[in-house]
């Protein structure tokens, strides 16, 4: 007959057993989530980008940041528009639409001139893109500040994106690492809101005869994060006539 210890030890095994398979169980699951969310092979294709030049500044808290502005001719323009464009369009209420596409590449340590330690960033953009940009201070200043928003919302770091300085002789900082990109873009999304969807899609909210009393509700999309590749949507719907039920469990 077994003893009590017997019996504890065997139940304490098998408790052990049972908490292993359940620790299994969500790192499957964990895994499975993450890779939901990344390209597949058929989608995305590793690149190795050209030095363009390198920014500096620093975090909050004082700490040495750098980002090296590579080019590579694998990533698409943004649209051709003049100074004058994009001054308009940055003061209007459709700033948002303009996005420029950028591969912003993992943070890597490095050692800095003075042998200390630093944090590097990689960020490519089209080489044709690049090219416009070089001579065109307008454009660059705009770049960089769109630029340090997507590494700060991205890998929340505090950096000031009004301060920051382009080495002069220096066109990158460590070394580049290869990036991986997408071939097959993603939908374009942008933030809009009711009035606009009416203005754009004058046609189909056009009501019929039956629909002469419908009201369009007041909705805002907006893309989450703002920066780069969204990951997600997030709609608001204003519906200040409609009675909503809970149904109890």
């Amino acid at each position: 007959m077994a003893s009590v210890a017997d019996t504890s030890l065997l139940s304490a095994e098998l408790q052990e057993e049972e908490e292993e398979k359940e620790f299994q169980r969500l790192l499957l699951q964990a895994t499975q989530k993450i890779q939901s969310f990344m390209p597949s092979p058929a989608e995305s294709k590793p690149i190795r980008p050209l030095p363009g030049f390198c920014l500096k500044t620093r975090t909050s808290s004082g700490e040495k940041v750098f980002v090296n502005v590579c080019r590579s001719p694998h990533i698409p323009s943004p649209p051709d528009l003049t100074n004058e464009e994009l001054a308009c369009l940055i003061e209007s209420e459709n700033a948002s639409t303009f996005r420029i596409p950028m591969s912003l590449g993992e943070p890597h340590a490095e050692v800095d001139k003075s042998g200390n330690a630093c944090t590097v960033y990689d960020v490519s953009i089209s080489t044709t893109f690049y090219n416009k940009m070089e001579n065109n201070d307008f454009l660059k200043e705009f770049f960089i500040t769109i630029a340090m928003e997507g590494l700060s919302e991205k890998y929340k770091m505090d950096v000031n994106n009004q301060e920051w300085r382009i080495l002069k002789n220096r066109k990158f900082m460590g070394s580049i690492a290869e990036q991986t990109i997408r071939t097959k873009s993603k939908p374009f999304i942008q933030e809009m809101d009711s009035s606009q969807v009416k203005e754009e899609g004058r046609n189909l909210l056009q009501p019929s005869a039956s629909q002469s009393s419908a009201t369009v509700p007041q909705f805002t999309i907006v893309a989450e994060p703002s920066i780069s590749h969204p990951d997600h949507l997030v709609a608001k719907i204003s519906l200040p006539k409609m009675c909503f039920f809970v149904l109890p469990p």
